[in-house]
């Protein structure tokens, strides 16, 4: 998994060229610059602040929460596009946190904001006062089954689940907010606790794995024996 890391706001490697991919990235940095100031701009807010007309600005981003879905998008485009060679789960889980944590970092007053605005749009929702689409997160869940994906085998369908839900719990901004926010944690440190939650995660799902695999063979030597009627150790 190789990813590009770069200095800028927006990565500008990111989105169609010509007037209307231009415009577009235009939309997106200014609102990444006002996201990145601590502003939950509008779309009319973000379309005055980049000199563009409302009208424009709402063809491309017709809610807010569209228009900062695709700010999260370019913050994260090397790590959504990225695909690793390497055929042990664990290690591309290693690297997928080692690699794209920096990239959190970067962008985490953005990021920030975007799990300001998703909170603010669930309690909205729930309160049946929200007026537009909610804005939804769910970047890391493609990122994190694609990274674990070597393992899934081994874990089997609901072991795989339940370790791509854990991973993601630890895999995000969700770090920094507790790490930095509570315990005035640094970035290196936050990025070393991540990985090494990261790893406990994979040995405890592998543990249960095997655990799995030695009771069930146990119960089929059993049934096989005819220790227990069949049936029986299912109930």
């Amino acid at each position: 998994m190789q990813l590009t890391h770069d200095s800028g706001r927006v990565d500008k490697t990111v989105g169609a060229e010509g007037p209307k991919g231009r415009t577009r990235r235009l939309l997106l940095e200014h609102a990444s610059i006002l996201l990145g100031q601590g502003q939950i701009a509008s779309v009319a807010e973000v379309a005055q602040h980049a000199g563009v007309s409302r009208a424009t600005a709402y063809r491309y981003f017709p809610t807010r929460g569209k228009m900062i879905s695709a700010v999260v998008d370019f913050s994260l485009g090397p790590v959504r596009q990225a695909a690793s060679s390497i055929a042990d789960g664990r290690q591309r889980i290693e690297e997928l946190f080692r690699q794209t944590f920096p990239r959190f970092m970067e962008y985490e007053p953005q990021l920030r904001a975007a799990l300001q605005v998703s909170l603010s749009d669930v309690a909205l929702e729930r309160a049946g006062k929200l007026v537009e689409e909610p804005y939804r997160r769910g970047h890391r869940i493609d990122i994190l089954s694609h990274a674990a994906l070597p393992l899934k085998p081994r874990l089997r369908k609901r072991g795989f689940d339940r370790l791509v839900r854990a991973l993601s719990v630890v895999y995000g901004i969700e770090a920094y907010v507790v790490l930095r926010d509570i315990w005035g944690a640094r970035d290196k440190e936050i990025q070393a606790i991540a990985r090494w939650i990261a790893d406990a995660l994979v040995d405890a799902a592998l543990r249960d794995a095997e655990r799995h695999r030695k009771s069930a063979g146990r119960n089929k030597r059993a049934r096989k024996n005819g220790a227990v009627p069949n049936g029986a150790l299912r109930r």
